[in-house]
């Protein structure tokens, strides 16, 4: 378990299933995801089944500390340890916690796994164009923009753009080196 100051990341229990299957049914949840499809208990059965066996991918479920509540997931996944990177994904499915910074204190929780325990050296992540307040939460943690590509996705009936933010270890070392001297001189 990861464990921050409003929130953990914990191993997701097939327990939690039901609750990401409401979650992956609801449109505006699924809005700037992958997942266009409705699903079923079964679907996301087989999903956690497949994710416990693929050593390519490290899946969380976040909670909120104070409420034991659950709220989201977080993961790297395509974990390439030759190469030392990984893409990120996170969906906060509780749409009454959107716009409370859980996202990034998520993100932040699972830099230090990523690029420490996993020893990565780039974690990189996609992001609709249109997505201002997830481009805004990556910034923030400290992604970049590194590119873009032109009509990737399909969404509403038009084709959008997609940025590909990616953070480099030393650059995540660097940011935290001078977020804990700031915080010495407070």
């Amino acid at each position: 378990m990861l464990k921050g100051n409003r929130l953990s990341l914990r191993a997701i229990e097939r327990d939690d299933l039901p609750r990401y299957v409401t979650w992956l049914n609801d449109p505006q949840v699924t809005d700037h995801l992958k997942a266009y499809l409705p699903f079923n208990l079964d679907d996301e059965t087989d999903w956690y089944e497949a994710q416990r066996k693929d050593h390519s991918m490290q899946n969380f479920a976040i909670m909120i500390n104070a409420e034991h509540v659950l709220i989201g997931s977080i993961g790297l996944m395509k974990i390439n340890h030759r190469e030392q990177n990984a893409e990120l994904g996170i969906m906060i499915g509780d749409k009454s916690r959107w716009g409370q910074g859980y996202g990034r204190e998520a993100i932040e929780l699972l830099l230090p796994f990523g690029f420490t325990t996993l020893n990565l050296h780039r974690i990189y992540l996609r992001v609709d164009a249109t997505h201002a307040a997830a481009i805004r939460c990556y910034t923030r943690c400290g992604f970049v923009e590194e590119g873009r590509l032109r009509d990737a996705v399909f969404r509403q009936g038009r084709f959008e753009d997609q940025l590909i933010m990616s953070l480099l270890r030393p650059e995540y070392l660097q940011s935290n080196q001078v977020a804990e001297e700031q915080s010495y001189k407070q």
